[in-house]
C-alpha cells in the first residue's frame, strides 16, 4: 500500500510540475493587444510567434481582427495612372503590452512596443483574424519563447483539457489563465465555423490563445462568447488550413516554411472575405465579440 501511495504521489508531483512549466511557457507567449483610435481604446489578447526572416529574428503577433478594427482607415485618392478616384485602406499601429513583475509576483511596470498590421480579416465577412509584425527587433523584455501551432487538420477531441491565457477585462487582467475542455466542434457562425470551449473568458479575451493543457500547443483563438464558460474559437485547422493556405502565409505558423521581408512587404493587408450567405444579425447579440472597449480615460463603453 505504501509503495502505491508513493507512486501516486510521484505521479501527481510530476503532473503538477509539468503543468507549472506549461503555465510559465504560456505566460511568456501571451500579450495584451491595445489599439487606440479617435476617442476609444480596444484591448484584447494575442500570442507571440517568433521566426527567422532574412537571417534575423522577427516577432509576429496573432490576434482577432475585431480587436484592431478601429485602426482601419479608408481614404480616397486619385489613381495617378487612370486619373480616377480609388479607395486606399490604411491601418495605424497597435500596441503590444507586457507587464513586468518582480520575484514575489508584484507588478513593477509594463513594456509596450508598436506593431504593424500586415494581414487583416474582418469579423463580419471574413475569418476575424489579424497578423501583426513588431517593429522593434529587441524583444528581450518579452522573453524568447514562440507559439507552437497545431498544424494538422484534425479536430481536438471532445473533452480534451485546455488552457486559455488572455487579458480578461483588459490590461488589468493581463495574462489571466483559465481552463476548461473542448465542448463541441463546427458551430456555424455567419459564413464560417468555430469550435466551442468551456475555458472561462471575458471582454478582453478576444484574440487570446486556447492551448492543449498537456503541452501548450495553440489550438484556437477566443473571438466570441455567450457566457464565461460558453465561448467560440477560431480553430487551428481553420487558421492554418483555410486562412494561411489561401493567403500563402503558412510561414506565419510554420517555421519550416521560408519567407523573406520582401514577401511580407509585398502582400495585401486586407482579406477579401468569405463568399456565401451570412446568418442573421441575431448571432451578434447571442455571441458578442470579446474585446474590452473603453474611452481614453479607461471608462467601459461596452460591458460584453
Amino acid at each position: 500500500m505504501k509503495k502505491i501511495l508513493v507512486i501516486l504521489t510521484l505521479v501527481a508531483t510530476s503532473v503538477l510540475a509539468a503543468e507549472k512549466n506549461i503555465a510559465d511557457y504560456l505566460q511568456s507567449i501571451s500579450v495584451t493587444v491595445r489599439s487606440e483610435a479617435g476617442f476609444s481604446r480596444s484591448e484584447g489578447s494575442g500570442v507571440i510567434y517568433r521566426r527567422d526572416v532574412d537571417g534575423k529574428q522577427v516577432s509576429f503577433i496573432w490576434t482577432a481582427g475585431h480587436v484592431v478594427r478601429n485602426l482601419r482607415k479608408v481614404r480616397e485618392v486619385i489613381d495617378p495612372e487612370k486619373g480616377s478616384p480609388r479607395k486606399l485602406i490604411e491601418f495605424g499601429d497597435a500596441k503590444i503590452v507586457r507587464e513586468m513583475r518582480n520575484a514575489n509576483g508584484r507588478k513593477v511596470g509594463e513594456v509596450a512596443v508598436d506593431a504593424k498590421i500586415i494581414k487583416y480579416s474582418d469579423a463580419e465577412d471574413g475569418h476575424d483574424l489579424a497578423l501583426m509584425m513588431v517593429r522593434s527587433r529587441d524583444m528581450k523584455a518579452f522573453g524568447t519563447e514562440t507559439t507552437k501551432f497545431k498544424l494538422d487538420d484534425k479536430p481536438v477531441p471532445l473533452g480534451t483539457h485546455l488552457f486559455h491565457v488572455g487579458s480578461l477585462l483588459g490590461q488589468m487582467g493581463s495574462n489571466s489563465m483559465t481552463d476548461g475542455i473542448m465542448s463541441q466542434h463546427g458551430r456555424i457562425f455567419k459564413r464560417t465555423f468555430m469550435d466551442q470551449t468551456t475555458v472561462v473568458a471575458f471582454p478582453g479575451s478576444s484574440g487570446g490563445g486556447v492551448f492543449l493543457a498537456k503541452d501548450g500547443t495553440w489550438v484556437g483563438m477566443i473571438v466570441r462568447g455567450a457566457g464565461e464558460g460558453f465561448n467560440l474559437t477560431v480553430p487551428a485547422r481553420r487558421l492554418v488550413g483555410e486562412f494561411c493556405e489561401k493567403h500563402k502565409i503558412r510561414w506565419a505558423v510554420d517555421p519550416a516554411i521560408k519567407v523573406t521581408m520582401a514577401d511580407i512587404n509585398n502582400m495585401a493587408v486586407e482579406d477579401v472575405g468569405i463568399p456565401g450567405p451570412s446568418k442573421g444579425a441575431g448571432d451578434e447579440k447571442l455571441f458578442p465579440i470579446l474585446p474590452r472597449i473603453t474611452d481614453l480615460s479607461g471608462n467601459p463603453i461596452n460591458k460584453k
